[in-house]
């Protein structure tokens, strides 16, 4: 199309549909069949309408199409919870967050379900919520995110799936998002070794996330590469909550030797120890150090404030829902292993060398 120009397009607009049509000197309907790869279409023409597409920078207007075609708009992003405990209400908010952002750009609308990870025929109350809301891709946390099963039957049925925070690698029937759970578990040990600690115990959260539980493996690994044997690791049980912290510290520290910091699965099980610390009358850090995951709002307001490992929540679930939106209507995203995205360790307050004794 060397040669052509078309008047209008240098004024700073965002170029249209119509734009389009004019540049490659095709009708509008012809460009959207072309957009959305339909039929009867020649390839010399598909080329053309592509070149203009190019050419003027053209982005299809997802919301817009949507409101036009009435296709279904919605995603669904699926919780785990438990009767016997409190939910992490801040992971539950920030994943909302991040995939709501992207659903205002994109025209999708987001529906949260919460299901009782321990209740009946869960697999079967989840594929009735799909099935029933018609929902254009389904976004699965922890633990859901590692049922085989119900990754094989959503993802049989066509559904745009994307698994967040997936902790296994032998079912990569759908495209996941996190960080490197065992690289962050070793990454915070390396760095409380390096300060001088050798005794350290370990809140852990529930066995059924598995991506947790890669945590407390790559902190194992680090002392198993500085020449400490299993014994420098004590553990405990939790299940992501600060009653975990409360009830299980005091377990923790009266084992023998001491142990001179803590690691915790998560934040609100790291606030919950540090209280149970200033309650046993332990200072922190001088007494014990005690560090974490997540990086939520909590772990910079207590004191002192927790170093601990800022996982990328909000960035995780707008990359799932951008993920899903660039599904289309293809009925399903390719398989494809987990996107891992950055992990930092945030140094606070809440850790120091160890106090000689």
């Amino acid at each position: 199309m060397a040669g052509q120009t078309l008047e209008g397009t240098s004024t700073g607009k965002r170029p249209t549909i119509d734009d389009v049509a004019r540049l490659s000197g095709v009708g509008r309907a012809t460009v959207s069949r072309v957009l959305n790869d339909g039929p009867n279409v020649s390839d010399k023409m598909r080329s053309r309408v592509l070149e203009a597409v190019e050419t003027l920078g053209y982005q299809v207007n997802l919301q817009a199409r949507f409101l036009a075609g009435g296709a279904n708009r919605t995603v669904l992003l699926i919780f785990s919870s438990d009767t016997e405990s409190e939910p992490n209400s801040y992971y539950q908010a920030a994943l909302e967050t991040g995939a709501l952002r992207v659903c205002a750009q994109t025209g999708f609308e987001l529906v949260t379900h919460s299901v009782v990870q321990s209740g009946a025929d869960v697999e079967t109350r989840i594929l009735h919520l799909v099935e029933e809301s018609r929902c254009r891709g389904v976004i699965l946390t922890p633990p859901f995110s590692d049922w085989s099963n119900l990754v094989r039957l959503l993802t049989e049925a066509g559904t745009a799936l994307v698994r967040i925070s997936p902790g296994s690698s032998e079912d990569p029937g759908a495209p996941g998002v996190g960080m490197d759970d065992e690289a962050a578990g070793f990454a915070l040990a390396r760095h409380l070794l390096d300060l001088g600690h050798r005794r350290v115990g370990f809140i852990q959260g529930l066995a059924e996330h598995l991506s947790a539980e890669r945590r407390f493996l790559g902190a194992m690994r680090a002392f198993k590469e500085e020449g400490l044997d299993e014994n420098a690791i004590v553990s405990r049980r939790g299940n992501f909550t600060f009653k975990s912290g409360t009830d299980l510290l005091p377990e923790l520290i009266a084992t023998d030797p001491r142990p001179t910091a803590i690691i915790c699965a998560n934040d609100d099980t790291a606030v919950g120890a540090l209280f149970a610390a200033h309650r046993d009358g332990l200072d922190v850090p001088r007494d014990l150090s005690i560090a974490s995951f997540d990086d939520t709002p909590v772990s910079a307001l207590v004191w002192p404030p927790l170093t601990t490992v800022h996982q990328p929540i909000q960035e995780m679930s707008a990359r799932a829902m951008q993920i899903i939106a660039g599904a289309g209507g293809s009925g399903g995203v390719a398989p494809q292993s987990c996107e891992l995205l950055p992990f930092t360790i945030v140094e606070r307050a809440s850790v120091a060398s160890p106090a000689r004794r």
